[in-house]
């Protein structure tokens, strides 16, 4: 079982509930912590959360206990992983791995594989819980919690744009600005379940990008997003006429060093409230990336 406590220091009597929220619990955990099995006491004394706590008195909260999935397989295969402790794992996923299952790759997606990781590791819980994504042919960070409350408050962070992550990726042509923005709404491609498009129906979507390194015939950007929708970099490169280098969706599979787009998540930062601490990871670039703007810069 996961337990959490924190001490009421302010001077006037507070709902249960209410302190439970300023610690971040979501409402739909608290339902699940008050009907699925968890516990809430204050003191040591079990409460409901209407009870009104003073000044001094520490509440303390156990999780429900999470049922794993009898159809998730778990991979055998290690993970490279770069932070780790009892709420939060981070890992670098390598390109041509999935992060999430699906009917094409059910056995070894990185969801699979942080699965098996729980399960050797005797975790306290060995529930998933994917907070970022990748797709598949996409390297770098990918963050999971390893609890339902670890995974709220990183959605929340998600949503106030306070997770911070930042890319690199080769596009085509020479982008002559050094700084951008791009701001333009995202949408599904008509006819395609997989293709988006710039359309202006779409959800916004923003994009930041900086100048790294002009080449011949391409350009090395940092990017940062803003806002988090499907192939929202290469959608929105090749809306700029800079389509992802290897990019066969949104531009052309003809660069002969690499054999996927050339995006690579590089760094995340995100708020770790357990341990009251900023949290940075940083992930190498693979070796087709780096060998791209080796042989990019050549020309």
């Amino acid at each position: 079982m996961i337990k959490f406590d924190w001490q009421y220091t302010g001077d006037a009597p507070i709902y249960v509930r209410t302190f439970m929220r300023q610690q971040g619990i979501s409402r739909t955990l608290l339902k699940q912590i008050k009907f699925s099995g968890g516990r809430i006491c204050v003191d040591g004394t079990p409460v409901r959360v209407t009870y009104k706590m003073q000044r001094g008195q520490r509440l303390e909260v156990t999780l429900p206990p999470e049922v794993p999935s009898d159809h998730l397989q778990a991979s055998e295969t290690p993970l490279a992983i770069l932070y780790e402790d009892d709420h939060f794992l981070v890992v670098n996923k390598p390109a041509k791995v999935a992060s999430v299952p699906s009917h094409l790759y059910a056995d070894d997606s990185m969801v699979n594989r942080v699965r098996g990781y729980l399960i050797r590791t005797h975790a306290a819980s060995q529930v998933t819980h994917i907070v970022t994504r990748l797709d598949r042919e996409t390297s770098g960070i990918v963050i999971f919690a390893k609890h339902h409350f670890a995974h709220t408050v990183l959605d929340t962070q998600l949503k106030q744009h306070r997770l911070k992550k930042t890319y690199f990726c080769v596009v085509t042509g020479v982008v002559d600005s050094k700084h951008g923005v791009i701001d333009a709404p995202i949408g599904r491609e008509p006819g395609s379940f997989i293709k988006r498009m710039v359309r202006h129906d779409g959800k916004p979507a923003q994009t930041e990008y900086w100048l790294a390194k002009r080449m011949p015939a391409s350009t090395l950007l940092r990017v940062r997003l803003h806002t988090g929708r499907t192939h929202q970099i290469r959608v929105h490169m090749a809306s700029i006429g800079h389509p992802l280098v290897g990019d066969f969706l949104y531009g052309q599979q003809t660069n002969p060093w690499i054999h996927r787009q050339a995006l690579h998540c590089a760094s995340v930062s995100f708020y770790n409230p357990f341990a009251q601490r900023q949290i940075t990871c940083y992930a190498p670039m693979p070796a087709d990336f780096a060998a791209v703007i080796e042989h990019e810069s050549s020309l």
